[in-house]
């Protein structure tokens, strides 16, 4: 008769054995989708949608996204407890880990050039439309 899966790791060496079971940890740790998040943070629907004050259904679509933003994945991870964190990986570089996107909005908003006020244009001899 064949072997079962104890009778198997058994026979293995510890070290092997030990190995195969961290990583069995870290998968284990890995969740497939925000409804299995969800579930492992111990919430309820319900719960997820009273935190973000939307209805019971708003949540079940959410969690069937395939797509979203991310301040909708954001205040969804916060509503179940937890913390977003985004990690970028480059080639050839270790990860980072980007703190906030608005950064780069702010900082394009700086260099955009303003139309020039009334009172400026009135100084400069500029005529303005009545």
């Amino acid at each position: 008769m064949g072997q079962t899966l104890n009778e198997i790791m058994d026979a293995l060496p510890k070290r092997r054995r030990m190995r195969i079971e961290a990583r069995y940890r870290e998968l284990k740790e890995d969740v497939e989708s925000l409804r299995a998040l969800r579930k492992a943070a111990g919430k309820a629907q319900a719960d997820v949608a009273a935190a973000l004050k939307i209805k019971q259904p708003s949540v079940s679509k959410i969690e069937k996204q395939a797509d979203m933003y991310l301040s909708t994945l954001r205040s969804y991870v916060e509503a179940i407890g937890g913390e977003l964190d985004l990690i970028i990986r480059l080639p050839l570089r270790r990860a980072m880990r980007l703190r906030q996107l608005g950064d780069l909005v702010s900082a394009s908003a700086k260099r955009t050039p303003q139309k020039p006020s009334v009172r400026s244009a009135r100084g400069r001899g500029v005529a303005r439309n009545a």
